[in-house]
């Protein structure tokens, strides 16, 4: 059992958001939430606001389940549109300046039970 949340059109480099999910990847939501709370990346806000989101998503979907000890067992950025903007160059020129967005994937579920 599962949830997943999307967080679509970030307007942050997939690079940059790399760097704050790798920090949590595996990592129980609880912990997770925590950590990105007190990071002061704008990478991590926005993560917080979709871990956050996927935790709720499981609540709603398995309201008989308790959501503690959920962990995070798939997170990933990836690449979406850049938005294509001019800058005004020398000699009456232009520079095309590409600013980079991002797509947030998170799927949380609760662990599996160990073998014996």
């Amino acid at each position: 059992m599962e949830a997943k949340a999307i967080g679509r059109y970030l307007r942050i480099s997939v690079l940059k958001l790399r760097k704050i999910i790798n920090i949590v990847r595996g990592k129980s939501v609880k912990d997770a939430l925590a950590m990105l709370r007190v990071l002061p990346n704008k990478g991590a806000k926005m993560a917080y606001k979709v871990i956050h989101s996927a935790q709720a998503n499981y609540k709603n979907v398995y309201p008989e389940e308790t959501a503690d000890g959920l962990v995070i067992t798939k997170i990933c950025a990836d690449q979406a549109p850049y938005l294509k903007r001019w800058l005004p160059r020398a000699r009456g020129r232009a520079d095309m300046l590409m600013k980079g967005n991002s797509h947030l994937i998170v799927t949380v579920a609760l662990p599996a039970p160990e073998e014996k």
